[in-house]
């Protein structure tokens, strides 16, 4: 499958900021399953920085905006080819050992509930068995609504809530992984919503789990499927701030505000 990406975000700011530095997680990486044909990444005014691989094998630029800056746009556009890999990751540099995967942060932190969630999967000998247990149990204990949660929401309010989005699930998952011993982290990218996630954002978001003798394995809650062609992987972290695909600071007493747009389609061939 061919899929084409159109992605915008706009910073407006209501009194010009002095200067803008970002860090962007916006270029894909060729792996198996995932060939990027086309890939271009712009800055309004912008002037490019350094561009390396984190130790995840992530691609990471940097940019600088000079002000006095009252609006910014970044544009992403690109083609890339996938073809499913049952959830697998092959082909992918990176230098950071699994086990780092098992830190957990504010957001990734196990609570009773989540400890008790893990627990049901204890029985299970086989990682991935057990790490696809662990990916039903969050689906059904977290059912998919937008609006109900926010970007600061851990994976114990999300359980507790018992609704949330992509990033809740993936959340939650990383959070009853890491409880049952199993690496796990969060990656950031695209889906082509066809009829089966008609009701998802092209932006998404899931996770992946470390099974020894296989690799990252991606789990996706929300769609209760591991990624497959529809799926567009950028990066990963610890979780969904620490692998988001913009990060960055405006230098100024202005208020920011935010919009986004972004379209994912299939080429016919």
């Amino acid at each position: 499958m061919i899929l084409t990406v159109d992605h915008v975000t706009c910073y407006r700011y209501n009194r010009p900021a002095r200067a803008l530095v970002q860090s962007h997680r916006l270029t894909p990486s060729t792996c198996a399953g995932q060939r990027v044909l086309e890939w271009v990444v712009t800055v309004t005014d912008g002037i490019a920085g350094g561009s390396f691989r984190d130790g995840a094998g992530d691609w990471i630029q940097g940019w600088t905006v000079p002000g006095p800056v009252s609006e910014v746009t970044v544009a992403v556009r690109g083609r890339v080819e996938t073809s499913d890999q049952a959830g697998v990751l092959r082909g992918h540099r990176e230098l950071t050992a699994p086990d780092c995967y098992l830190r957990s942060t504010a957001v990734t932190r196990a609570d009773p509930a989540l400890v008790a969630l893990a627990a049901k999967a204890d029985g299970i000998e086989q990682p991935l068995d057990r790490a696809h247990r662990l990916a039903d149990l969050v689906a059904e204990a977290i059912l998919y609504e937008p609006g109900v949660t926010e970007a600061h929401t851990t994976a114990a309010e999300a359980l507790k809530l018992g609704r949330g989005v992509c990033q809740d699930h993936a959340h939650a998952l990383i959070a009853a992984a890491r409880e049952a011993g199993l690496p796990a982290r969060y990656v950031s990218g695209y889906l082509f919503t066809d009829a089966e996630t008609a009701d998802q954002e092209a932006a998404h978001a899931w996770a992946e789990v470390w099974v020894r003798g296989l690799g990252w394995v991606g789990f996706d809650p929300a769609n209760r499927c591991c990624p497959d062609e529809r799926y567009i992987r950028l990066g990963s972290g610890l979780d969904a701030q620490d692998a988001a695909p913009i990060r960055g600071i405006a230098r100024g007493p202005g208020v920011e505000r935010l919009e986004v747009q972004v379209a994912v389609q299939a080429v016919q061939q």
